[in-house]
């Protein structure tokens, strides 16, 4: 009966068949004095593919505005004057709020 001998798997093929199956690392860290829970740290890591990530409903970086570029989030020209205008709409509000007419004051304290 013939011994088979396994070939060494290199790297490439070893981060090949993680990403494609996908590695998740769990682990809690507590830390306690005197019985008396301080601190409690839950790790979680998924180490996979884009495409497996996807599979299993990960896609958090579609939405983040610095992973998925400037047109995810953006927002048009027209809002963005809109913004601006309504900003020195408000602007001027409170200033014009908190100028006190000369004269007001003296009246109040008689």
């Amino acid at each position: 009966m013939p011994i088979e001998q396994r070939q060494p798997q290199g790297l490439v093929d070893i981060l090949d068949k993680i990403l494609d199956k996908g590695l998740v690392v769990a682990g809690d860290i507590k830390v306690s004095l005197a019985n008396v829970e301080l601190l409690t740290i839950q790790l979680r890591l998924v180490i996979c593919s884009i495409d497996k990530a996807q599979a299993i409903g990960i896609n958090w970086w579609r939405s983040d505005r610095f992973y998925a570029g400037e047109s995810a989030g953006a927002i048009s020209e027209a809002e963005y004057d809109g913004l601006k205008q309504r900003i020195a709409a408000l602007e001027q509000q409170l200033s014009s709020s908190k100028k006190i007419p000369q004269g007001s004051a003296e009246r109040k304290g008689r």
